[in-house]
């Protein structure tokens, strides 16, 4: 298993989210980081979800 990095901000920059997670591949990765992004309700947030080799799983300005 990986180590992802989810984060998620407001539009000045401050941090609202900023955690990790494993997971099996980067497919699952993203499905983990929506349902946690979801469930936090920060999905219309600024966010971004990485992967321990730099690859941005998932993005949204």
């Amino acid at each position: 298993m990986d180590i992802y990095k989810l984060t998620a901000f407001k539009s000045d920059g401050e941090k609202l989210l900023d955690e990790s997670f494993q997971a099996e591949n980067d497919e699952d990765a993203k499905k983990i980081g929506t349902k946690r992004l979801s469930e936090k309700e920060l999905l219309d947030s600024t966010h971004r979800c990485t992967s321990p080799r730099g690859k941005l799983i998932l993005f949204h300005p």
